[in-house]
């Protein structure tokens, strides 16, 4: 059975549609609020997410940006009573794959999940053997064994670091902020207050990046961190 999330604070629209789907033969969870929706978004066993983007804290095109940072093959369809053309692009080029204008046909939501499921279904299979070896420069990261090598050097990276690396080879070329670094790879034990993030940071550089080139870990002054050959 499928899991869809629904991150929707209107919670008559929000239970309208979990009960649909629910008829439809997917499980749902329902979250008000933008925060507390992202970190529901981000566990294992989710296969898609409804999105709104008028949301209390964080807005969705917050969430969404963070959301397929971490979970690059998450279908998103957000669903906002925001229709203007540049709220389209804008929630489209920060990775939602569909964007529903409310008031909506419930029949026309299920068959977008329906197409979005199918995508995604194709993409995992057909980018599954590519996922195994991650690599950028001469730093290659194996998912299976574990293993990360500078060119031929074997690097010696602890499980966290590993996690810290893999993460941030994945979404290489893209600007990585502290809190979606501690999300991913901390989950809900980060404490935003820690400067465990630098730390690891500066761990990596020390053992990938000190004694090679090109150099691959850069800051982004008030941004983050973002993994990239210079």
């Amino acid at each position: 059975m499928k899991k869809i999330v629904i991150i929707e604070d209107d919670r008559r629209i929000a239970q309208t549609i979990s009960r649909g789907l629910q008829a439809e033969g997917y499980a749902t969870e329902i979250v008000y609020e933008g925060g507390n929706g992202r970190q529901v978004a981000l566990q294992p066993d989710v296969d898609l997410l409804i999105l709104d983007l008028n949301l209390p804290d964080i807005n969705g095109f917050e969430v969404c940006r963070s959301v397929r940072a971490a979970k690059p093959h998450l279908p998103i369809i957000i669903l906002s009573a925001l229709g203007e053309i540049e709220d389209k692009e804008e929630g489209l080029a920060l990775g939602a794959d569909d964007y529903i204008v409310k008031p909506f046909d419930f029949r026309e939501l299920i068959a977008r999940i329906k197409t979005c499921l199918r995508r995604s279904v194709f993409m995992t299979a057909a980018t599954a053997d590519k996922q195994k070896v991650l690599q950028i420069a001469n730093l290659t990261v194996n998912v299976i064994t574990k293993e990360a090598r500078r060119g031929e050097t074997i690097i010696n990276l602890t499980a966290r670091e590993f996690t810290l690396l893999e993460y941030l080879v994945r979404n290489q070329g893209r600007v990585l902020s502290r809190l979606d670094i501690a999300e991913q790879v901390w989950s809900s034990h980060y404490d935003s207050s820690s400067t465990v993030v630098e730390v690891y940071i500066n761990y990596l550089r020390k053992k990938i990046d000190r004694d090679f080139t090109p150099k691959l870990i850069h800051t982004r002054l008030g941004m983050g961190y973002v993994l990239k050959e210079e």
